[in-house]
């Protein structure tokens, strides 16, 4: 089966529907305009009438086209008539195009279902469009995410996409139990990606034996056994407690190329990892904001529910 997205630059898209399950193939190309085989420059004059769209091979029977329009309509802003966030020009325009008349329905259907939810203060003006002809852009735009990482994130970056979508789709109840519970700090830094000051943070220079947790959701991130003082200003440590519990991604802000850390569960902003460790334990170096963390003595891990951890410190 064949499904067919329009949603800002087309290769945006790839890589989400890329780690899908089912999905057999992701082309970036062109469709919906009115001259035959369009190049990149000519979409670029927003003048022939194409959408940048990705076109995908999926297997029915492992993801159902529901679940595509799912992903799709978290990666776009649906009420958005001129573009995508900082992609302006009718060729970053949103659409769906449907390949059949089921295609078509679900795709009503879901546009109702968000309409009724009342998410948006704004319209939705994502297009729902018969398919035509798709045309396949050029080799070197076709899994720009893994040819070009750094060129790729860097112009996600500069697109304002990712703040974009996080902020367009975040759960509004969630959101607002988080700004309750949370410092303001701590929210800014887990929630918008801010870095506190060095120095001037809760455990930079912590002695104590325990366990570090993520204050969003408290799962267990880090133990004080391989925190150590790299003078940096932060609470630095030489590995994770799992390496499951965390996620990294390059990170191209402040003109500089990082390796960002998320928390798995909580998907927290933490901090960066460096590969500046020291060599003797495998030479990496976690620093992390405090305000992402929250640290629970050795004494009270039993208390606490983290009995399991006790095991890691000398009595």
């Amino acid at each position: 089966m064949q499904a067919t997205f329009a949603g800002g630059r087309s290769w945006y898209l790839v890589p989400i529907f890329k780690k899908s399950r089912g999905v057999i193939e992701v082309l970036s190309g062109y469709t919906g305009g009115h001259i035959e085989n369009p190049s990149y420059k000519n979409v670029q004059t927003g003048t022939t009438g194409h959408y940048e769209a990705i076109q995908m091979v999926y297997d029915p029977n492992e993801i159902s086209y529901q679940e595509l329009l799912n992903i799709y309509w978290k990666q776009i802003n649906p009420t958005d008539p001129n573009g995508q966030f900082k992609d302006r020009g009718s060729q970053f325009k949103t659409a769906i195009f449907y390949h059949n008349e089921e295609q078509r329905l679900l795709a009503e259907s879901f546009k109702t279902m968000l309409f009724e939810a009342k998410h948006f203060s704004e319209p939705i003006v994502t297009a729902i469009l018969p398919f035509s002809r798709f045309y396949r852009a050029a080799d070197y735009l076709q899994d720009f995410f893994s040819t070009n990482p750094f060129r790729y994130k860097l112009y996600v970056e500069r697109s304002g996409r990712e703040k974009g979508l996080k902020e367009i789709w975040k759960d509004q109840l969630q959101d607002e139990e988080l700004l309750q519970r949370l410092t303001t700090l701590q929210y800014q830094v887990t929630q918008l990606n801010y870095t506190e000051p060095p120095f001037e943070n809760k455990y930079w220079d912590n002695q104590r034996e325990g366990l570090y947790v993520d204050i969003v959701s408290g799962e267990p991130l880090f133990l004080s056994v391989d925190q150590y003082d790299s003078g940096c200003g932060w609470p630095s440590f030489t590995k994770p407690i799992d390496e499951k519990s965390l996620s990294e991604e390059m990170d191209v802000s402040h003109d500089m190329v990082r390796i960002e850390v998320r928390s798995t569960k909580a998907n927290s902003h933490l901090g960066h990892v460096f590969p500046d460790g020291p060599k003797e334990q495998g030479g990496l170096r976690y620093c992390i904001n405090s305000a992402a963390l929250r640290f629970i003595p050795k004494e009270s891990l039993e208390k606490e529910g983290y009995g399991q951890y006790i095991k890691h410190f000398s009595k």
